[in-house]
C-alpha cells in the first residue's frame, strides 16, 4: 500500500493498545509533528507575552523563551519516549499510575485543557483571516479553521502527522520569511533593544509560560508515537520529539516578542499583518493553515480521552473509527461556542488559562514520570489499564491521588496570578515559581510513597498476572 493509500484511510483504532503488525513510522515523524505543528500563531501570540504581559527588553524575553523551552521540553520528550513502548494513548496509560477511577479527575481536566486550546486557536486563526480583508468576518474564519480541523481529526493519526510533515516544510520557510521582512524590508525601531527594563518576575514569568508551553502538550505526546515501532527506542523517541518540539516553539516565540515589542496595543495578529505588509496574505494564510493542523491534534486528543472516560465506566464498550468522528463533532461544537462568544479580552483570559493548567498539569507530569522511569521502568500490565476494577493497579491509587493532589496545594503560595497571589509570591515581588516547586515535590512524595506502600510491588504483581497466578 502506498504513503498516500495510507494517509487517506480512515484510521480504525482508538484508544485500544496498537499491535506490533500495526506500527510504522520513523523517529523523523516524531520531530517533524512537533516542529510543524509548532509554527503558528498561538506560539507566536505566546512568545508576545514576554514583552507585553512580563515586560521584558527583547533579549532578556528571548533568553527567558529559550530557558523555558529547553527546560520544560525534557518532560514532553519523556513522555513521548514512552508510546513506542506502550502503544496506548496517554490518557489510557495514566490509569497504571492512578487507578481506572482515580484517573478520571486527570483526564477529565485534560478534556477541558484541549477545549480551551482548541478555542484559542480558533479564535487567532478568524482573527488572523479577518485582518487580511473585510470581507472574511472573525465568525467566518473561525468556521473555515475549525472545519480543516475536524476533517483531519476524523481520518486520524496518518492525515496528522501528514499535515505536519508538510506544515513543517511550508510555515518554516514563511516563518523565515516574516524574519527577513520585517528586520530587512520594514525595519526596526531606531529604540527597540531599548524598550522595556529587564526585572526578575517578568523574566520568571516568561520562562513559566515557554516550560509549560511544553509541559501543557504531556497529557498527549505519546499519542503521536503510539504507533511506532518498539525498535525506534526510546533514545531516539525522546530527541526526536525534544529537537521537534523545541525548535519548533523557540522561533514563533522570538517572532512573537519581536512584533509585541514593535505594536503599541498588543494587537500581536494586526501587528504582524502589518509588519509584514506585501506578503502579510502569504504569512497569515500558511500560518492559520498551521493552526489547522495544531487544532486537529489538539481534538484530536481530545476525542481519544473522551473515550477513554466512557470506556472506563462502560468497560466493554471499545469505540472504532465512527465514535471518534462523533465525539470530535461534540468537541468541536462546545469548542466553537466558547471561541465565538469569548473573542473579547481575549490576551488577559488566555494567559490566566494557560497559568492555572501549569497548577494542574505539574504534578500530573511528575507522577506520570516518576512512575514510569523510576517505578515500574517502563514495564506495565496492558490488559489492566481497560479493566473496569483496574485490574492490578485497582480502581484507585491513593499514593498517586495524594502526591497529585499535595502537588497542587503546595503550589499555593509560590502562585502569582491576577486573581491570586501567594504570600511566598508576594515575598518574591510577584515571581511565580510554583511550577518548579510542584514538579519537585511532588516526585519527592510519590516516589517516597511509592517505596513505603504497595506500588513498590507492582513489578511483581505483573509478573504474577503475566503467568496466570
Amino acid at each position: 500500500m502506498s504513503q498516500s493509500d495510507t494517509v487517506a484511510r480512515l484510521e480504525q483504532s482508538t484508544i485500544q493498545p496498537i499491535p506490533d503488525a500495526e506500527r510504522h513510522g520513523r523517529a523523523s515523524d516524531l520531530f517533524t509533528i512537533w516542529f510543524g505543528s509548532n509554527i503558528m500563531l498561538l506560539t507566536i501570540v505566546t512568545g508576545a507575552l514576554a514583552v507585553t504581559v512580563f515586560k521584558q527588553p527583547f533579549w532578556w524575553g528571548v533568553l527567558g523563551i529559550v530557558i523555558g523551552t529547553l527546560v520544560g521540553a525534557v518532560f514532553m520528550a519523556l513522555h513521548s519516549a514512552q508510546g513506542p513502548q506502550l502503544g496506548v494513548p496517554q490518557m489510557v496509560q495514566t490509569r497504571g499510575q492512578f487507578g481506572s477511577l482515580g484517573s478520571l479527575l486527570v483526564v477529565g481536566l485534560v478534556v477541558v485543557m484541549y477545549l480551551g486550546f482548541f478555542a484559542s486557536n480558533l479564535v487567532l486563526g478568524g482573527q488572523a483571516l479577518h485582518s487580511l480583508t473585510t470581507h472574511v468576518s472573525v465568525n467566518d474564519g473561525v468556521l473555515v479553521v475549525g472545519a480543516l480541523s475536524l476533517v483531519a481529526t476524523i481520518f486520524g493519526y496518518n492525515l496528522i502527522h501528514a499535515y505536519t510533515r508538510l506544515m513543517t516544510w511550508c510555515s518554516g520557510a514563511v516563518l523565515l520569511l516574516a524574519f527577513i521582512w520585517i528586520v530587512g524590508v520594514h525595519g526596526l525601531p531606531a529604540d527597540f533593544f531599548a524598550r522595556n527594563t529587564a526585572n526578575a518576575t517578568g523574566f520568571l514569568g516568561t520562562i513559566s509560560i515557554a516550560a509549560l508551553w511544553q509541559i501543557a502538550y504531556a497529557p498527549y505526546v505519546s499519542d503521536y508515537s503510539r504507533y511506532m515501532p518498539r525498535a525506534t527506542g526510546a533514545r531516539v523517541a525522546f530527541w526526536s520529539s525534544y529537537w521537534g518540539c523545541s525548535l519548533g516553539s523557540i522561533f514563533p516565540m522570538v517572532l512573537g516578542a519581536m512584533v509585541g515589542l514593535m505594536v503599541a496595543d498588543g494587537d500581536v495578529v494586526n501587528g504582524l499583518t502589518t509588519l509584514t505588509h506585501g506578503i502579510s496574505g502569504l504569512v497569515v494564510i500558511v500560518l492559520s493553515v498551521g493552526i489547522a493542523a495544531t487544532n486537529a491534534m489538539n481534538l484530536y486528543c481530545g476525542a481519544l480521552s473522551s473515550m477513554t472516560i466512557v470506556q472506563t465506566l462502560f468497560p466493554s464498550w471499545s469505540g472504532q473509527a465512527r465514535a471518534r468522528a462523533v465525539t470530535a463533532v461534540i468537541l468541536f461544537a462546545i469548542s466553537l461556542a466558547i471561541a465565538l462568544f469569548g473573542q473579547s479580552n481575549f490576551l488577559a483570559e488566555y494567559t490566566n488559562f494557560i497559568l492555572l493548567l501549569l497548577y494542574v498539569l505539574v504534578p500530573w507530569t511528575a507522577v506520570n514520570l516518576i512512575d514510569y522511569y523510576l517505578v515500574c521502568h517502563g514495564d506495565y500490565h496492558i490488559d489492566s489499564f481497560f479493566r473496569q476494577d483496574g485490574g492490578i493497579y485497582g480502581r484507585f491509587n491513593g499514593v498517586a491521588i495524594f502526591a497529585y493532589l499535595f502537588g497542587i496545594a503546595v503550589q499555593l503560595p509560590f502562585v502569582a496570578t491576577d486573581l491570586y497571589t501567594g504570600p511566598i509570591a508576594k515575598r518574591l515581588g510577584g515571581a511565580d515559581i510554583s511550577w518548579i516547586v510542584g514538579l519537585i515535590l511532588t516526585s519527592v512524595v510519590y516516589y517516597a510513597g511509592c517505596k513505603r506502600f504497595s506500588r513498590a510491588g507492582a513489578a511483581q504483581n505483573q509478573t504474577d498476572v503475566a503467568v496466570g497466578i
